[in-house]
């Protein structure tokens, strides 16, 4: 018999929860908790790697960096956010349909009630999909227990 005790001592998130990315200049998105999906994935656009500069003007630091835009709220493309970031990788992602398409990956902060800490999050056009962000189970192991019968366990910290 498997001894889950430890686990009672996790914080408690609904379904779907409202979080930050703090690092993209994303003050408000509403996520949904998907421990189906492994990875986490934000929804973006105008998706484009590049060469950072160095500082001097002489040539690049070796340094590829992405550049892209975030529609923090649900079914609203009016308020954009621009973001750049460290590209980690390219992974190839399976979605629940089966489809693979290869993603680009970076490591930001998220803030999620008075918890922030480092995810890999995917870019990927989620528009057609009801959340613009999907918080995977890797980034929620051993840290969160998932209510699955309520959302909006946490409040959004102020700055």
């Amino acid at each position: 018999m498997n001894d889950h005790s430890h686990h009672k001592n996790l914080p408690l998130i609904g379904w779907r929860e409202y979080l930050s990315l703090p690092e993209l200049g994303v003050e408000k998105i509403k996520a949904k908790i998907d421990t189906g999906a492994r990875t986490s994935a934000l929804h973006a656009y105008h998706i484009h790697p590049y060469q950072e500069r160095d500082p001097e003007g002489i040539g690049g630091t070796g340094r590829t960096l992405i550049k892209f835009q975030v529609h923090p709220i649900q079914r609203e493309t009016h308020t954009t956010v621009s973001c750049i970031a460290p590209l980690l990788e390219y992974r190839k992602v399976t979605s629940s349909g089966g489809h693979a398409t290869v993603r680009p990956v970076i490591i930001t902060s998220v803030q999620l009630g008075d918890y922030n800490w480092d995810i890999e999050l995917t870019l990927t056009n989620r528009d057609v999909m009801g959340f613009r962000m999907l918080l995977g189970r890797e980034a929620i192991r051993k840290r969160f227990l998932v209510d699955a019968g309520n959302s909006f366990l946490n409040k959004i910290k102020k700055k």
